[in-house]
């Protein structure tokens, strides 16, 4: 379909310290779940050795996501290992990370020490009966809101909140949350429930649509729409027309993006998979990378993964499709 590759998402764990109804939710991700062994995970010469073959197909930005990555040890290692890497034209490489929050007010500084880019934090809610009903978990918000302000301290160039929004769980948190990210300098974005993965129960009737949920916000503010930073941005751009920042809605069910999908997934466990919603790897790379495989070989594997891609499934997607075993989020990454 004549996509690019231009991003790279990799995960490097499949463990988290939360059990988010939409993500790992608890009665799935108990005490008894099988993790992958330590031995499968790709260790970080791994990783950088994948990244480099990705980033000579075109790959120009890499996010590292989990599970929760921030529980991967050494991952400000990983990052600074990362943050030397080059795209064919000489730039650096844009590196991300997508976490939770929990252990960010620890860590925030040195991650930023090592050379990441962007950072963006997940939370679901202001309020602690909202955040513990969505996430699963007794911690509270200000833990969360703690780590925010560490990013902020550190002084990230690009902060990210991201808020899955899922009716009946946290939908009357909209206004509050844009409420309270107004004039931080931090972009809230608003994300639909999505059929991510295979245990999360989803329906359709749990969507609430991103244009119900912009006009939330409109209710209280007033807001209009702004061109998009790049060609394949996921997010519909907003601006408070006051001047106190932007909003976005990430609309995958009801406004689909994949005709301009330029996102590859790298498995906790070194497979490549060309879309969300798969339901099984394109190519397994961690076996032929461990076998001794040359630059090339690695590199055919990769261009022919991608060059057989056809994924279109929030496009095609019917209640039939929604139903079907799908690779959950969190061993692909959000």
């Amino acid at each position: 379909m004549n996509r690019p590759l231009r991003d790279l998402r990799i995960s490097v764990t499949d463990r988290c310290n939360l059990r988010c109804t939409y993500c790992m939710p608890r009665e799935v991700f108990d005490e008894n779940y099988a993790y992958l062994p330590r031995a499968e995970l790709l260790g970080f010469e791994e990783i950088e050795r994948l990244s480099r073959l990705f980033i000579q197909h075109g790959v120009q930005k890499i996010r590292l996501t989990g599970g929760e990555p921030l529980l991967r040890r050494g991952i400000e290692r990983l990052v600074e290992i990362l943050a030397r890497l080059r795209t064919v034209d000489g730039k650096p490489v844009d590196i991300a990370l997508t976490t939770n929050g929990v252990l960010l007010a620890h860590k925030a500084q040195t991650l930023k020490d090592a050379g990441l880019s962007r950072i963006t934090i997940s939370l679901d809610g202001l309020h602690d009966n909202t955040f513990s009903k969505a996430s699963g978990s007794t911690i509270p918000v200000a833990t969360i809101l703690d780590g925010i302000a560490a990013a902020q301290s550190a002084k990230f160039p690009s902060i990210k909140v991201n808020m899955v929004v899922k009716r009946g769980m946290n939908e009357h948190e909209i206004v509050p949350m844009a409420a309270h990210f107004r004039r931080s300098g931090i972009v809230l974005r608003f994300i639909e429930y999505m059929d991510a993965g295979s245990s999360n129960g989803w329906r359709m009737d749990d969507v609430v649509p991103a244009r119900q949920i912009l006009d939330r916000v409109a209710t209280r503010y007033e807001i209009e729409p702004i061109e998009s930073n790049y060609e394949g941005e996921v997010a519909e751009r907003w601006r408070y027309t006051d001047g106190a920042g932007e909003i976005g809605v990430i609309a995958s069910v009801t406004q689909a993006f994949c005709s301009s999908c330029t996102r590859a997934r790298l498995s906790t466990d070194g497979k490549l998979y060309t879309c969300l919603f798969a339901s099984r790897a394109s190519v397994d790379l961690r076996e032929p990378l461990r076998q001794g495989s040359s630059e090339q070989v690695l590199s055919d594997l990769i261009a022919s993964g991608w060059i057989r891609r056809d994924d279109r499934y929030s496009q095609l997607r019917h209640a039939a499709m929604a139903t079907r075993n799908k690779i959950e989020m969190s061993y692909i990454g959000g």
